[in-house]
């Protein structure tokens, strides 16, 4: 497999707690991976690293032939890599319009940008109802769509999406996975990361299990879910 994004041997560490170590995995263009682990496990750490928002210890990242260890988060948006964080991360002063074009402050190509905004409000028509909404005042749900929304406005080749379902209902998740294969089948690689493994795994083309830091099983979602050691730690059976 000739891999988008190939990150070799990541390790990471906060001050003196080290978190990730050799951390190793690959995305293939046109893929939707996921990462599913306890909470704790260094998920969001793998995402935010490879995003540029911490720093390695040790390890490459490597996307599109392009080493991109320890660039600034603008130049890997730049290059077609943006990330949902968890938590949404909104500027919750702004309105939903604003948030999203803030998503494309790297952009000059007002066609494409316009392009792009209609697919967020196909994508999310309650966006668009509420366009003029400060986003502070959204729900949970509301909120995710508006911060999928913002980073789908920097056009991205390769989209990074932390903690989707957190907090949120059963029913609005399922919503929300719809809106993440259309945007696959637009084009757009997918790395998830997610704390409810059922639900990852089905959505997804292959997944990584972290466990403290560390790759514990990789390969095809199916079998993931149908791993006698995968059900009796993450789905309870």
């Amino acid at each position: 497999m000739v891999a988008m994004l190939d990150v070799k041997g990541l390790e990471v560490a906060y001050g003196d707690i080290q978190v990730l170590w050799g951390v190793d995995l690959k995305i293939g263009d046109g893929e939707i991976i996921s990462i599913v682990g306890s909470n704790g496990a260094g998920k969001s750490t793998t995402i935010r690293t490879i995003s540029g928002l911490n720093r390695s210890l040790r390890g490459e990242i490597i996307y599109d032939g392009e080493t991109l260890t320890h660039h600034l988060p603008c130049d890997i948006v730049m290059k077609g890599i943006s990330q949902v964080p968890e938590g949404r991360k909104l500027f919750t002063g702004m309105t939903i319009y604003e948030n999203l074009m803030i998503g494309a402050y790297i952009r000059n190509d007002r066609k494409g940008i316009e392009e792009d905004l209609s697919f967020v409000f196909h994508l999310f028509p309650r966006l668009e109802e509420r366009r003029t909404q400060v986003s502070g005042t959204l729900s949970g749900g509301e909120q995710q769509m508006c911060a999928i929304g913002r980073a789908l406005m920097s056009h991205p080749k390769l989209l990074l999406i932390d903690e989707l379902s957190l907090g949120l209902s059963p029913l609005l998740v399922d919503s929300l996975f719809e809106a993440i294969e259309e945007i696959h089948r637009r084009g757009t690689s997918i790395l998830l990361v997610e704390q409810d493994v059922q639900v990852a795994l089905e959505h997804a083309d292959r997944g990584y299990v972290l466990e403290n830091g560390r790759i514990a099983l990789s390969g095809d979602a199916n079998e993931l879910l149908n791993d006698p050691g995968v059900k009796k730690s993450y789905l309870g059976i």
